[in-house]
């Protein structure tokens, strides 16, 4: 397991039993359809965000740990195997940034923390 989930696109780093992360899930499940390079990893249960393909596992919190991952949701930017940006919670216009989608959201609240 490298350091990096991948070298350059989005991870989106939540888990089933966080408040706003059930409240973003579709969001999380537009990303993964829209985004090229568009990962989720799961702290719970790799079945959430549901629909999404390919979700990764982290109940035994590895990529977690390695990421520095304090709060739920986090969404990390990468470019060349290194994090250049990190949203955490949901932050709807760093959310919109990050993705590229400009009406990501636009039913939720502006700001939520995890």
């Amino acid at each position: 397991m490298s350091d990096s989930l991948i070298r350059d696109g989005l991870v989106v780093f939540a888990k089933r039993a966080c408040e706003t992360c059930v409240l973003i899930e579709n969001e999380m499940r537009r990303a993964a359809a829209e985004c090229r390079d568009f990962r989720v990893v799961s702290q719970d249960d790799p079945q959430f965000p549901a629909g999404v393909t390919g979700v990764i596992d982290d109940r035994e919190l590895g990529w977690s740990w390695r990421n520095n991952i304090e709060s739920m949701p986090t969404l990390i930017r990468y470019q060349g195997g290194r994090e250049v940006e990190r949203v955490v919670g949901w932050d709807r216009a760093g959310w919109q940034r990050l993705t590229g989608i400009a009406d990501l959201g636009v039913h939720l609240p502006v700001l939520r923390p995890g």
